[in-house]
Formats: C-alpha cells, structure tokens, sequence
C-alpha cells in the first residue's frame, strides 16, 4: 500500500508551498478540504498522491463576510454552514437551497463550497477505472455505452454531466470565485470559470493542479431580486441531479426585469438559458409563460441513445421552477 504524508497548512501561501514543494521532490500533490470526493477518488485508485494539503487548518478560508457590495463566502465553508446562514437564506436563497440538497447531512457537515464546486464527474466508466478522456484516453464509453445519465447539451468529446449543485446556483447568481495559485491571485467569473470537454477534456474548470478556490464573492442583490433551486433525483437521498434548475428573478411590481436561469446535471458545465431568460423579461409571471419557458429550456439539446426522457423532465422541472414566483 502507497504510504500518503499529510500537511497541514497554517495558511493559502503555506499550502502553495507545500504542493511546489512536493513537486520539486518529484511527488504528487492533492488539496484536501472536507475531503469526500478526494478521499473516494483515492480508495478508487483514480488519483494516488504523495502528499495530502489539508486547507480545514487555514482558518481565514471558513468565515462568510456580509456588507453592502454583496457577500464573500470563504472556500472552506460547509455545505450545512452555508445552508443554514441567515443572510444567503434571505438574499442568496438558490444557495441556501443548492447547498441543502447536497448528498447527506453528515457530508453536508465536512463537505466544502470549495469542494463541491470542484468535484471531479461521477460518471461510472470514469469512476471505475476506464481509460476515457476524463481519465486522459481518449474514448468517451457513454456514447455508446450507458447514458442514461449523461449530458444532453454541450457534450463532446466528453458526455459527463457537471455534478455539482452549488456550481448551478453561483453561476445564476453572478458569482466570481478568488483563485489562488504559485503566481499570485487572480479572479475569475463564476460563468467563465467551468470549462467544457471541448476545451480540456481533462479538467472541468480553469483551475491548475496547484492552484486553490479560496473563497466566492456574490454581488449585493438588486431590491425585487428573487431565487430558487430545484433539483430532481432518481433516489431521495445521496445522489446528484438527473435535472436541476437555479432560477434567479428581478421583479418590479409583479413584473420580471429580468432573469437568470442555469441547469445542472444535463450538461458538462452549469448550462445558462440565455434565449429561455428572454421570454421572462418585461413580463408577469404566468402559467402559460413558464410553459412556454419550459419548453424553451430544451432548445439545442442533443440527447443521447438513454437519456432523452431529460428532455420532458427539464422542461417540467424549469416550467415548476418559474411557477414558483407566480
């Protein structure tokens, strides 16, 4: 059995150099946080580091900081921590929402923002040991494999679908998330930070092996704004989205102003309907209109041999969403 050292760092600058330090002596390096997914992706062999970062000792990384430019959320933060904090449950409340369908409570209580918003995929061919792109192959099994699961909009060369809910969530909200790494910090927006299998089969998001999610920065809301989170599963509990949608509404006297609707789990990335927003602007909120919504949402999808009962799926669950502020 391969012998892990663990380190624990005091703060950001210490864990950089840990991870530049493993690397000059020729080792593997991995950031653990709450640590589920990568302590999974261990057991299953998919990652066999040298030396574990741990972040949970970098105090300065778990502290949610409200004021009137909006609310940064320190990448250490748990799920349950999130979910449950007064003011992301009244001005955020698509994360309040996200962050409480995650998995269970006891992950909920460990698991990071930071964390699940960079969780690697959990398609079974990549999580069992298969040579496929995400594994660095160069062959997607899904496409002619089982997907049921898999993606219906943005897929190629790879089918995975994004797994995290938060993720869906932060990019409706306008989120930009603070990124630290060897050369210093750098900011990226919460829309541009996933990447799509087109552009790295390899990697999920923007991030280099060694750079760090320090913490997440949401812009104060606009006064009318509005939110909610809908996620439907194939089980009650511990599993991730086969559909969900984060809807962000700005309302005026029963009016919507204007709109941000994200899937998740139907594409690589978190999925933005752009032309979807468009028929919610300058309009009140009608059974009729979040039909004709839903039914917009499924524009472009390209689904696979199994998993196109996705497609009525997402246009029910975005059609319930926007019926919610009705």
């Amino acid at each position: 059995m391969k012998t892990i050292t663990n380190a624990s760092a005091r703060d950001l600058k210490q864990a950089i150099a840990l991870s530049q330090q493993a690397q000059k002596d020729g080792k593997t390096s991995a950031f653990a946080g709450g640590g589920s997914d990568l302590l999974g992706m261990v057991k299953e062999r998919i990652v066999t580091p040298d030396v574990i970062v741990h972040l949970k000792t970098i105090k300065s990384l778990d502290r949610i900081v409200a004021n009137g430019k909006g609310i940064t959320i320190g990448g250490q933060t748990t799920l349950d921590t999130i979910s449950h904090h007064p003011v992301i449950r009244k001005q955020y409340t698509v994360l309040a929402e996200a962050a409480e369908t995650v998995a269970t409570p006891q992950i909920r209580n460990v698991g990071t923002i930071a964390g699940n918003v960079s969780q690697r995929p959990w398609c079974w061919y990549f999580r069992n040991g298969f040579p496929c792109y995400k594994a660095g192959g160069n062959t997607c099994f899904s496409i002619t494999g089982e997907n049921q699961f898999h993606a219906i909009f943005g897929g190629g060369p790879s089918f995975i679908v994004h797994p995290s809910d938060t993720a869906v969530a932060l990019v409706a909200l306008g989120a930009e998330f603070r990124i630290a790494g060897p050369s210093g910090e750098r900011v990226a927006p919460a829309a541009e930070f996933f990447v799509l299998p087109k552009a790295n089969a390899a990697r999920e998001n923007v991030m280099a092996a060694d750079e760090i999610l320090a913490s997440i920065h949401i812009p104060a809301p606009p006064a009318g704004r509005t939110s909610t989170y809908q996620k439907v599963m194939d089980r009650e509990a511990w599993t991730h989205a086969v559909v969900s949608v984060a809807v962000v509404l700005d309302i005026d006297n029963g009016v919507c102003k204007s709109a941000r609707i994200v899937l998740g789990g139907v594409a690589p990335i978190p999925w933005h309907l752009a032309q979807a927003e468009k028929l919610l602007s300058g309009q009140r909120i009608t059974p009729e209109l979040a039909a004709r919504v839903g039914e917009a949402s499924v524009t472009g999808a390209s689904p696979l041999a199994k998993n196109a009962y996705k497609l009525p799926l997402t246009q029910a669950t975005v059609k319930n969403a926007i019926m919610a502020f009705a």
